[in-house]
């Protein structure tokens, strides 16, 4: 079975989406400070936004492990577990950054301004999918996901400033 990184880096379509909207490149997994998780397991950059921000891989193993976001301003969530999960979530919701109540309803307004300028955002999301091999789920349940992972799970994965110790402040608040 082919992974999903694989997968992106042979389908220019399904990767120019997840490059914008998504803001998502496998090209900058490399973080702007040094950081480590506050449990000591494993921290792997694997892609970044245009913004400075890194996703990571937590912990040992592949795809399937635990995905940490840290933006460039000292936050940081989890937001997946598994790679799969992410790319759902940037699929279905490129905006989830702003989702700070993870409402469907706040969502559809955050869309609202990407479709002005995208009126083909869900035919081209729709095909990076097929792409990609991946079922999408309704936007409620992407953000009920992220808040569940965010929350919930995400406050055993903190993520460290390593020179100065401090932790990063989290991104969604309850």
């Amino acid at each position: 079975m082919q992974s999903l990184i694989a997968a992106l880096r042979e389908h220019d379509e399904a990767a120019r989406f997840l490059a914008w909207p998504g803001d998502f490149d496998l090209d900058r997994g490399d973080h702007v400070e040094d950081v480590h998780l506050a449990s000591g397991a494993v921290l792997e950059g694997f892609a970044g936004d245009g913004a400075g921000g890194t996703f990571f891989f937590c912990g040992e193993g592949g795809e399937e492990r635990p995905v940490l976001y840290a933006d460039s301003e000292g936050g940081a969530a989890l937001v997946a577990i598994g790679l799969p999960e992410l790319l759902r979530l940037l699929l279905v919701t490129p905006w989830w950054r702003d989702c700070h109540t993870f409402t469907t309803e706040e969502s559809r307004q955050l869309a609202a301004e990407y479709l002005e300028d995208m009126p083909d955002l869900v035919a081209r999301r729709d095909r990076a999918a097929a792409a990609l091999g991946l079922v999408l789920p309704t936007e409620g349940d992407v953000l009920a996901r992220l808040r569940e992972i965010a929350l919930g799970v995400g406050k055993d994965f903190v993520l460290i400033f390593t020179p100065e110790g401090e932790p990063y402040d989290p991104l969604f608040k309850d």
